[in-house]
């Protein structure tokens, strides 16, 4: 009867290294046919197994409810002894709850995951099966999580795990996922994920995809790490039609590629010869990558040092359409093609202070930032802040910012008083102070956040620096953030309102920032922070650049690609120069 299941009629590459067994197939077709009912079942095995929990622990519970109960009410006597007892109670409940065989497995394996010892989770996998300990959904993810990691491991000295391991982890990391739809536990993107990378282990991107295109059925929004082994498995294959298939899937799932699968497209896309789909890449890295690292670096070079790159370009193009595709993006790229012919001229080089190149001798421009955008931003920025801090103090802030703004700088005291300091200098932050005062073009004091605690403790009870605060504050120009909020979001959104400039040295990457997204913020950056740096002579304001450390095309067909290397203020950024002999005849 199995072997007349439709369901092998159905059969894709997704299960093709897990087993042949029209088993397999029916458990999946049933596991994805009663997701709704997977869901109470999965709820259901991850109930406390209450009958496990010692026999002495209910009596306890029992013995204390009839105990106190008898006492009168009134009584503190009574009282303070039916409070301890309630806390014995509730200390018993707690450790044997600990005491469950599942809960000291997930101990265990989370153990395993930390310290990256597969062998001992596989030991552990093995001996809960044996004994009937019921897995869920976290200690399979662990479980496939540390298979599938197993390719890469090493042991704590650094050195590379026998590669015996390794085929270990992949022949286990199926046989669990295996068990895991046989035994109806409910799968999440953790587990098609890394069920993804044991099939690129197995050389297998097809597969990976498939496991990407299953996560819809299951109603989990695939991520980027979700698409990643696929995508990076047919670029290493050469397989540039797969690849752009899982881009396209990407982009309609509304997930953004990042460097590493750009640059995996742009090498494969080089290396099959597609100048459409390389000129296609460069420009979505101007968008949402920027400034390239260094083996991105390699693989554009390796790009314009070809043949093909030197055979590719328009001699006659139309001049006005180019302008126009300029004005009309915002500046830095038209989008119409490679321009030019003949071999690329490449050098590594340096912009001066206005944007000049020192080798080409073209200008960078700086890229229009769409209003839209900024309104967007500014609303996302609102509701994540209220999310995180207390809703009413934020308003409380906006309500005051509405009242005193706006400004026409903004600065993260905090920051900027720490610089090159052990302690924190007020001295210095007023130094800054003043320069912004000076700059201003409404003459006004700039916008001074601090934590309440900088406010009132410390440094402030000095009589110079309290007499500072007072000034600051009946001009309008200090807000004292509250004890437990987060100065990052108050100076951000002061910015971002004001629509003016930020003095601090914070580079913005951590957790909080990233969840403003990766294409607009680093634009929006780019064009309001001010850096600052200290020396003898004080402290000097390093104003954002009059260019965009971006990408660029010209109207003349040259690149000029910004790197990471050089990025302080101590040195200039160093930029690649791409530009061609035949290039420039239309436009003189």
């Amino acid at each position: 009867m199995l072997g007349g299941s439709s369901s092998l009629t159905r059969a894709t590459p997704l299960f093709s290294f897990f087993t042949r067994s029209p088993l397999f197939f029916v458990c999946w077709d049933s596991f994805h046919a009663s997701s709704r009912a997977l869901r109470c079942h999965t709820s259901f095995i991850m109930r406390p197994v209450l009958n496990k929990i010692p026999f002495s622990v209910f009596s306890m519970n029992r013995a204390t409810r009839l105990s106190t109960s008898a006492l009168p009410a009134t009584s503190s006597i009574h009282e303070s002894s039916s409070s301890s007892a309630s806390k014995i109670s509730n200390k018993s409940k707690k450790k044997a709850r600990q005491e469950l065989p599942e809960t000291l497995l997930r101990h265990k394996i989370n153990m395993c995951s930390k310290n990256g010892n597969i062998i001992e989770a596989l030991r552990l996998y093995d001996e809960a099966r044996k004994n009937g300990v019921p897995l869920n959904q976290h200690i399979y993810n662990v479980l496939l999580y540390l298979c599938s990691s197993s390719q890469s491991a090493v042991d704590l000295a650094g050195d590379v795990i026998d590669e015996n391991v390794s085929i270990v982890g992949l022949k286990r990391g199926f046989e669990i996922f295996q068990q895991m739809i046989i035994d109806k536990v409910s799968p999440n993107e953790a587990t098609f994920t890394s069920a993804a990378r044991l099939a690129i282990a197995k050389e297998d991107p097809e597969m990976a995809f498939e496991l990407v295109k299953q996560m819809k059925r299951f109603g989990i929004p695939p991520k980027l790490r979700s698409y990643g082994p696929a995508l990076i498995g047919f670029c290493k294959k050469g397989e540039a039609d797969k690849a752009y298939e899982v881009d396209a899937h990407m982009v309609a799932s509304g997930v953004m590629a990042e460097e590493p699968e750009l640059s995996a497209l742009l090498k494969v896309s080089s290396e099959t010869k597609n100048a459409d789909k390389v000129y296609d890449m460069l420009h979505r890295m101007r968008i949402s990558v920027r400034q390239v690292s260094e083996s991105t670096l390699d693989i554009i070079e390796d790009w314009f040092k070809s043949e093909d790159a030197a055979k590719i370009g328009e001699e006659n193009w139309n001049v006005d359409k180019v302008r126009e595709g300029l004005a009309s993006g915002g500046g830095g790229w038209h989008g119409h093609g490679w321009l030019g012919s003949g071999k690329w001229n490449m050098l590594k080089t340096q912009m001066d202070e206005s944007g000049m190149c020192y080798s080409c001798g073209e200008k960078l421009v700086s890229i229009d930032i769409d209003p839209k955008e900024t309104e967007n931003f500014a609303t996302s920025l609102t509701r994540l802040a209220c999310q995180r801090e207390v809703k009413a103090d934020f308003n409380q802030f906006q309500e005051w910012l509405q009242q005193h703004g706006p400004f026409d700088a903004v600065v993260d005291g905090a920051n900027v008083g720490l610089v090159n300091q052990h302690n924190f200098s007020f001295f210095q932050l007023n130094s800054v102070v003043k320069q912004l005062h000076q700059m201003s073009p409404s003459k006004r004091l700039p916008l001074i956040i601090l934590h309440r605690g900088r406010v009132t403790g410390g440094p402030a009870l000095n009589p110079n620096n309290k007499k500072l605060l007072e000034s600051w504050e009946k001009a309008g120009a200090l807000y004292a953030t509250p004890p437990g909020s987060n100065d990052d979001w108050y100076w951000l959104y002061a910015t971002v309102s004001c629509k003016c400039l930020l003095v601090t040295n914070d580079e913005m990457r951590d957790h909080l920032f990233q969840l403003l997204g990766t294409s607009f913020f680093p634009r929006w950056k780019e064009r309001h922070q001010v850096r600052l740096s200290v020396s003898r002579r004080g402290p000097s304001l390093h104003l954002p650049p009059p260019y965009s450390i971006v990408i660029q095309e010209s109207a003349r067909g040259s690149w000029h690609i910004p790197t990471v290397t050089g990025d302080d203020l101590g040195n200039r950024r160093e930029w690649l120069c791409l530009t061609r002999s035949r290039n420039t005849s239309n436009l003189l």
